[in-house]
């Protein structure tokens, strides 16, 4: 019997770059009550086009839930430098998920911790029975890729996606995925706004951790190193530990799904009258020709 196949969408990842993909001409597709809609059109389809293209036969959707978390209460600022979605994002938050219930989709989010921390955890629990596949476009996620687990980093363009396996991943970023952990901790992260070690940018950090494999591997050679690099961890050591812990992504968060209940079973009926209520013509009309022709794509 073949291996299950599950696939572990980072929801707000694939909804911001819905929303952006489709407003940048300043048209919002919106309900004829005013209801926009954009995000979610372009998130459904962003989520058909990958399970067409791995064929999952479970599909699970993490989602954040507020901007506060544990990584908030270690370091103020982690985040601080987002503004306020767009006034024509905000209702669509909900909205996906509604949506992603009524086709029959599990929707997965633990209140204090982000959607990475569930990936990460569902990733490890379900690996050992299945082959685990997780479409995102964050590329702090692949220090979760393992022989079991694949990152899939959906890049510009349709249907266009970098698979990284270990030995992709080490094949071109010379890294292994316990050492993307540390290398956020040397050059810090500017989208999540935590520092790393000043001056230490992503060059230096990846020479330093192919030279000497870990922050403890640099720290136990610092007299070896260029004074001036030596003299920037001097400087930010309690930084370089505290970015490489809000890095880390946790294994252990509180979630829960098994396999069982990830089964990819679309509902067509409740979809369907979903998508006819948010005036998705062209989603209904992909829904019932996959109907007919007994093709459907989420079907095992």
């Amino acid at each position: 019997m073949d291996r299950s196949k599950v696939m572990l969408v980072d929801g707000m990842a694939l909804l911001f770059r819905a929303f952006y993909a489709t407003s940048y001409s300043g048209f919002i597709r919106k309900t004829r009550a005013g209801l926009p809609t954009n995000a979610v059109y372009g998130f459904i389809q962003y989520l058909f086009d990958a399970v067409k293209t791995f064929r999952p036969t479970h599909v699970v959707c993490c989602w954040d839930m507020g901007s506060k978390t544990f990584r908030t209460e270690q370091f103020a600022d982690y985040k601080g430098n987002r503004g306020d979605p767009p006034d024509e994002l905000i209702p669509q938050f909900d909205l996906v998920k509604e949506v992603v219930e009524d086709m029959g989709i599990r929707n997965v989010g633990v209140v204090g911790y982000e959607a990475d921390d569930c990936i990460g955890t569902l990733a490890g629990r379900l690996s050992s029975e299945a082959d685990v596949y997780i479409l995102t476009g964050d590329h702090d996620m692949l220090q979760l890729v393992s022989e079991n687990v694949k990152v899939v980093i959906m890049k510009k363009g349709k249907l266009n996606y970098a698979v990284y396996d270990p030995d992709f991943l080490m094949e071109e970023r010379q890294l292994t995925p316990a050492q993307i952990i540390d290398l956020k901790g040397f050059m810090g992260d500017t989208s999540d706004n935590y520092p790393g070690v000043k001056g230490i940018g992503e060059k230096t950090a990846v020479k330093l951790l192919v030279d000497y494999r870990s922050i403890e591997g640099v720290l136990e050679n610092l007299e070896q190193l260029p004074k001036g690099v030596r003299s920037k961890i001097e400087a930010n050591l309690d930084m370089l530990h505290l970015s490489r812990d809000l890095a880390r992504i946790r294994l252990d968060a509180p979630v829960s799904c098994e396999l069982s209940e990830c089964r990819l079973r679309l509902r067509m009926d409740s979809a369907a009258r979903k998508f006819e209520e948010l005036e998705f013509g062209g989603l209904l009309k992909l829904l019932e020709s996959h109907a007919e022709a007994d093709a459907d794509p989420f079907a095992v």
